[in-house]
């Protein structure tokens, strides 16, 4: 799942055109036991009608910054399934041809990055790019990014002025008294209302279900038969839900860094979960920094390290740094940290430089650019859509005394994270939108085997996640990425890892128990 360290557009409504000739009502399928006749038949009468327009494919738009031979087009889908000659909205979606011969081509394999909130259209870059991971693969599949329903390029919501939203300093998010309670309590309900005043229209079908459904609809769209999904994050319960909804669809799919998919965490105990995942990989960044300590100079020990953290927090706080700097844009670049191995060595380096004097630094890489309006407006987005969808999907704790019990006894252990993750996700305390049940993710007949993916210490994920699918999705395989935490395992290079998830997805090779792969390198200082 995405994290954002703050918290706080309506979209173009197509017209949709009726197909010749009524359908027949769909047969009992596991998408009517869980979204209802009506919605089955919707998402019925949407892929139909995709399928025989297809996607005018065309150069992509210059500000959306894909070149060719990366093709760029849209497809429509309706705003509610259960009428699907009602408002429609559009969701864009890009491509790259497989680079292999006609006799090696697969199909489509589409993607989703996460969030909720996050784009996918820069998936075909992967190929562009010439990402060595994804070369193999890139023979046998066309690779298809799309933005999800209220994302970016497709018609988007928004919760607030992008600008205004990205405004620093913001307030501490450890409060230190009720005053500091009260005040982010009156943030979170001033958010939920901007965002039922700017998108209400929109906020109760922004759900993963409907995703779901919209996933199938550009299958449809792309003339797939069955579809080919990698999902990761917030994208392994997308793809969990619509294995659960079109089991019969599903041809190849693979989930990485997976969100529990359990009725009873989706999604308030999955972020309480969330806090202490993060300790735990905040403490192992701790760790390297402490035996990196030639290089970096922060402390030689773990504790000495979370006390300069400390004082870091303090300062910013009495003072934000170079005026924009407070403890939550802290917390927003240190994040990056427990989130990927990836940030270990360069937020190390920021840190090493302002002590150094170099207050810039600091502030370059933590601090709100007001003069990317562009990247604002994708920061407030994005942001939305993963209030929209997580606050959508399930009812969330209305009572203020639950919220606070819960997170006062987590931050007295856990405290890196805890507090701001309360705050980002108390909007849904006072949603303006109607909340859902959330789906029961199960395997149903005709689901092929999943591989699923995962890291032992993944912070924003944890690992019983991918358990827990496992355990619902019979005949899955997992492939576990031992004392290692890095969000996003295909993503990283382990020979390991990589050619087990080449193997799946290029000859359809799964071992259906766990298997275990020693971690990747630990970043080098």
């Amino acid at each position: 799942m995405r994290r954002t360290a703050a918290l706080g557009s309506a979209g173009t409504l197509i017209a949709g055109t009726l197909i010749a000739g009524a359908l027949a009502a769909p047969a009992a399928t596991a998408e009517t036991r869980h979204g209802g006749w009506a919605e089955a038949r919707g998402v019925q009468i949407a892929a139909e009608r995709a399928a025989a327009k297809g996607v005018d494919w065309a150069d992509c738009p210059a500000d959306w910054g894909l070149a060719k031979p990366i093709q760029c087009g849209f497809v429509t889908v309706p705003l509610d399934y259960a009428r699907p000659d009602g408002k429609q909205i559009t969701l864009a979606v890009d491509r790259i041809g497989h680079t292999g011969t006609a006799g090696e081509r697969q199909g489509a394999l589409l993607y989703n990055p996460g969030g909720p909130g996050g784009s996918g259209l820069r998936f075909p870059t992967r190929v562009t790019n010439k990402n060595p991971l994804w070369a193999n693969v890139a023979k046998a599949y066309d690779f298809v990014g799309f933005d999800p329903r209220g994302v970016g390029r497709s018609t988007p919501i928004s919760c607030a002025d992008p600008q205004e939203f990205v405004k620093a300093p913001k307030a501490d998010p450890v409060p230190d008294s009720e005053a500091d309670k009260r005040a982010q309590r009156k943030l979170a309900r001033e958010y939920a209302e901007g965002c039922g005043e700017r998108s209400g229209w929109m906020l109760s079908h922004m759900t993963t279900p409907n995703t779901a459904r919209d996933l199938d609809v550009i299958r449809a769209a792309l003339g797939e038969s069955k579809l080919n999904f990698l999902g990761v994050s917030y994208g392994t319960y997308l793809g969990a839900v619509y294995a659960t909804l079109f089991p019969g669809k599903v041809r190849r799919m693979v989930v990485d860094s997976v969100v529990n998919p359990s009725r009873e965490k989706i999604w308030y105990e999955a972020n309480l979960d969330q806090n202490v995942a993060f300790e735990m990989r905040w403490n192992d960044w701790k760790d390297w920094v402490a035996r990196n300590h030639a290089t970096y100079g922060i402390g030689d020990t773990p504790a000495k390290v979370e006390a300069e953290w400390q004082k870091l927090r303090a300062a910013a706080k009495k003072a934000p740094i170079g005026g924009v700097v407070g403890p939550a844009e802290l917390g927003g670049f240190f994040q990056g940290a427990p989130y990927y191995d990836s940030s270990w060595a360069p937020v190390a380096r920021v840190w090493r430089d302002y002590r150094a004097g170099n207050t810039q630094a600091l502030v370059d890489a933590a601090g709100p650019d007001m003069s990317d309006i562009a990247g604002n407006i994708r920061s407030e987005n994005g942001n939305a859509v993963y209030n929209a969808v997580e606050c959508a999907d399930a009812k969330w704790p209305t009572n203020w005394r639950t919220w606070d019990r819960d997170n006062t006894r987590l931050h007295r252990d856990y405290p890196f994270l805890t507090w701001s993750n309360a705050w980002l996700n108390l909007p849904c305390a006072t949603w303006q939108g109607k909340q859902h049940t959330p789906v029961d993710v199960r395997s149903k007949k005709g689901l092929p085997g999943v591989l699923i993916v995962q890291a032992e210490r993944d912070a924003a994920t944890p690992v019983e996640g991918a358990y827990e699918l496992q355990r619902r999705l019979k005949g899955s395989g997992l492939i576990l990425e031992k004392d290692a935490g890095s969000h996003g395992v295909t993503g990283i290079t382990n020979s390991c890892v990589n050619e087990k998830v080449d193997a799946y997805l290029l000859r359809g090779e799964l071992d259906r128990r766990t298997v275990e792969c020693a971690p990747h390198p630990v970043p080098k200082p």
